[in-house]
């Protein structure tokens, strides 16, 4: 990639970022997931190779799969507080 599709800056990193990855209601979150973000406005790629992989991941955990942390989040309809 040589240039941000979203504002067009040609100065992009290598980075480290945190990735929610959701199917169907589920959620995982991942930390330290490579990833390629614009210095301008930050927004951020990810290869097809990592994110493939965050897939297969995300399903094996679905499928019994220990992982290293699991939290709590609480959830609520917008419409419910407004």
């Amino acid at each position: 990639m040589k240039k941000c599709s979203f504002c067009g800056n040609k100065n992009l990193q290598k980075t480290l970022s945190e990735y929610t990855y959701k199917h169907k209601g589920n959620y995982m979150i991942f930390h330290n997931v490579p990833t390629l973000e614009c210095e301008f406005c930050k927004e951020k790629y990810y290869e097809a190779k990592i994110l493939k992989q965050l897939e297969k991941e995300f399903f094996a955990v679905q499928n019994g799969k220990k992982v290293s942390k699991n939290i709590s989040v609480p959830v609520e309809d917008f419409s419910e507080v407004a």
